[in-house]
This record gives structure tokens, C-alpha cells and sequence, in this order.
């Protein structure tokens, strides 16, 4: 992109992206390349490719022209030098992960994270020789403590999934810098538009693309952001020959499309989250809302600091057991059970038994999971038709609880 283009604004940036080269044929939007190989003028020019010595794609497994594209545009709306498209969220994880960890490294891992890469870390890295070791995050000096010269990287979630805990993306890093660890930021829930953890000092950034970036719950993807150096490693050793979870063109040519709205999208899952959540916390069946956009949130200051807006996730408890909240969840209309997030329509699960049963009972426990907690992910109907189903759901409920006359 020219010097003059990365000036222009977060909403242009997403829209335009690197189209101010002109498409073939004129097109308004970057052509779909549906080719899984691509030919050589001369024999000397793929061997040139293949050693690094010139630019250009050979093999979609390493690039696509659609897929540069859209790591293009993404790279620009993060603030890095570069990014990488995949197949999944998990597929972008996991290449980053085994990029850069060898046998007899650690990995810090903040207490709460998305039960697959929970399990993946425990339940998958822990089985080659490297040390996981979970610390709660939001308490610097329990990092201090557990940070070694075999600490390798730092990764968390901001705000996690599913509690909202927040973790000062700043400070963390400047710690684990300062011990030679890299830092990885799961941005999922935030998207760079409402928060941009490089700029706060994070060495890579990763995402479920699945969810907001896409935002219409019709594709599986997953996007990484940083440096050229760190992008290149991940390209050449994670994404092409430890995990192969490459996206496919068809699925980027979605994101691109997804992009164009994003901003417009995460500012009305915000509002509407906000309203939603505040008459949450005002309910009487409602014992605790997590929501970064309340001021009663213990962690308020911190999202005021690091994010641009509350996003449109919510985690709540309500004030009865494990059926009472099934029984809640069962009433609503609108409102769809189902995991995975960031779509149009508004989606709510029951992480202990769906997205986060990977745990054990009692590392929920440890973990900040307990089992009644509810996610909630605000979507873009009339935020009053969202409202009058929670609340007629949690009407059915409290009649429930009342005793009957004959009893």
C-alpha cells in the first residue's frame, strides 16, 4: 500500500485495503482465484520462487493471490507488517504454536481460555515436552514469578472467553519482552477495530475470523498478525508443513466481504450489548454480569485504556441452579441456542457443558467457569426485540421458582 493509503481511516482501510492497484479487468472487488497451482514463464523462475529469491505464488498451500489480498488489507487494519489466512481460528493457533515451541520450552497461558485451545495446550503440546503453565494474568506479579529462561511465549485471550476477565495487554508484554518471550493475543472477542494489541507492545495477534470478521455465521477461518520475520516463520514452517490448515479462496473473498461492514457492525453489537447488559445487571433473577462496558465491571478502567468500545460479548449468572439456567435458555424464542459468536443473529450457550467441556469440573473451578454461567453473544436485530425475549425467558423462570398455591 502506498504511504498516502495507510494514512486514510480504519473504515476506508477496510473497505478499499490494497485496491488502489486496479483489478484486472477493472473489477471492483480483488478476483477469486480458484487455483490450487500456478505455472512458470521458465523453469529458473520456480526455482527462484521455491529458494525465496523472488516473489510470486507456485502453490496454494503457501499463497493465493486472493488470500495475500485479504492479509493485506488485514495486516493494515491490525497495525502489523504482516498477516496469514487459515483454515480455522484453531488452525491459526495451532500453526503459531508449534512455530515457535520445541520440546523442553514453556508457555505461560492465562487461567482462562476457549476450552479447544485449553485442550490443546494440555491435552495436545503437553504430550511433546513442552511445560504449560496456567497463572492468572490480570496479577503481574504472579507472572514475574512464573516467567523463566525456558518461557518461550505468553499467550491469553482479552477479554476471555467466556468470563470477560481482561488482561493489561501492555504490562504483559513488557514483561515477557523483557525475559525474551514472545506475546500472542487471542483478539477474537475485539476484532482491530475496538482494540489492537500490537500496538500495545504484543508480538502476535491471532483470531477466530470465524466470528466477527466474517460476521455472518456462513464460514470457518482464522487469522494471525505481526511482524514480517514472525510471518514468514509461521508461513513456511506451521501453515505449510506442521498443520497445513489452509484457507481456501472462496473463504477469504467472504472475509473480504465481512471487512467492508465490520466497523458499522462491532459499533452496533456494542450499543446493543451495552443496553442489553445494563438491564441485565438491574434484574433481580441476574446475580452478576460480566461486561467491560459496565462501571461496575472490576476491570472498567482497564477496557476504558485498552479498547475502543465494550464489544458485544456478555457472560451473566443467574440467581438459581444448573436447571434453572437450561430452563431459562429453553424459553427463549429469538434468541438461538448455539455456540460460536459474532454473528447477525444473537447467540447464547452454557460454556460448561458446550464450548468449554473440555475442562474438567474442577479445572472450571480453578478457572473461572462455574456452571451457571451463561454467554451471551449480542447480535444486530432491534435490540428491544432481543431484550423482551431474555425477559419474558426470565419471567417463565421466576415463575417457575415461585411455589404453587396448592403446595
Amino acid at each position: 500500500m502506498t504511504n498516502q493509503h495507510t494514512k486514510t481511516g480504519f473504515s476506508t482501510r477496510a473497505i478499499h485495503g490494497n485496491n488502489h492497484v486496479r483489478q484486472p479487468e477493472g473489477a471492483l472487488n480483488p478476483p477469486l482465484y480458484m487455483s490450487s497451482t500456478f505455472t512458470f514463464e521458465k523453469t529458473e523462475d520456480g526455482a527462484a520462487m521455491f529458494a525465496g529469491e523472488r516473489p510470486g505464488h507456485f502453490y496454494s498451500r503457501v499463497s493465493n493471490p486472493t488470500l495475500l489480498a485479504l492479509e493485506e488489507r488485514f495486516a493494515s487494519l491490525e497495525g502489523a507488517e504482516a498477516a496469514l489466512s487459515f483454515a480455522s481460528g484453531m488452525g491459526a493457533i495451532t500453526s503459531v504454536l508449534w512455530t515457535f515451541l520445541s520440546a523442553g520450552d514453556e508457555i505461560i497461558a492465562d487461567k482462562t481460555l476457549y476450552g479447544c485451545t485449553f485442550a490443546f495446550l494440555h491435552h495436545g503440546l503437553s504430550r511433546f515436552g513442552i511445560k504449560i503453565i496456567d497463572v492468572d494474568l490480570t496479577d503481574i506479579n504472579a507472572l514475574e514469578a512464573a516467567i523463566s529462561q525456558k518461557t518461550r511465549l505468553v499467550y491469553f485471550e482479552s477479554p476471555a472467553n467466556p468470563n470477560m476477565r481482561l488482561v493489561d495487554i501492555a504490562a504483559v508484554s513488557a514483561i515477557a519482552r523483557k525475559h525474551g518471550a514472545k506475546t500472542i493475543v487471542d483478539n477474537t472477542y475485539c476484532t482491530p477495530y475496538l482494540q489492537q494489541p500490537l500496538k500495545l507492545g504484543a508480538d502476535i495477534v491471532v483470531h477466530s475470523a470465524t466470528k466477527y470478521l466474517g460476521g455472518h455465521g456462513d464460514l470457518i477461518a482464522g487469522m494471525a498478525a505481526g511482524n514480517n520475520d514472525d510471518m514468514l516463520r509461521v508461513r513456511t514452517e506451521g501453515l505449510k508443513d506442521m498443520t497445513g490448515a489452509v484457507m481456501t479462496p472462496l473463504t477469504a473473498h467472504q472475509i473480504m466481504r465481512g471487512l467492508k461492514t465490520l466497523d458499522l457492525r462491532m459499533d452496533r453489537h456494542s450499543a446493543s450489548a451495552q443496553t442489553i447488559a445494563e438491564r441485565l445487571e438491574a434484574h433481580p433473577l441476574v446475580r452478576e454480569v460480566y461486561y467491560p462496558g459496565l462501571k461496575s465491571f472490576a476491570q472498567y478502567d482497564l477496557a476504558k485504556r485498552q479498547m475502543r468500545g465494550p464489544g458485544g460479548m456478555i457472560a451473566f449468572e443467574l440467581n438459581t441452579d444448573l436447571s434453572g439456567a437450561s430452563c431459562m435458555m429453553n424459553a427463549l424464542e429469538l434468541i438461538k441456542r448455539a455456540v460460536s459468536l459474532g454473528d447477525a443473529d444473537t447467540l447464547i450457550q452454557h460454556p460448561a457443558s458446550m464450548t468449554h467441556a473440555t475442562y474438567t469440573p474442577e479445572e472450571r473451578a480453578r478457572h473461572g467457569i462455574s456452571d451457571t454461567l451463561l454467554r451471551l453473544s449480542v447480535g444486530l436485530e432491534s435490540v428491544e426485540d432481543i431484550w423482551t425475549d431474555l425477559e419474558m425467558a426470565l419471567r417463565l423462570l421466576s415463575h417457575q421458582r415461585q411455589p404453587s398455591k396448592a403446595a
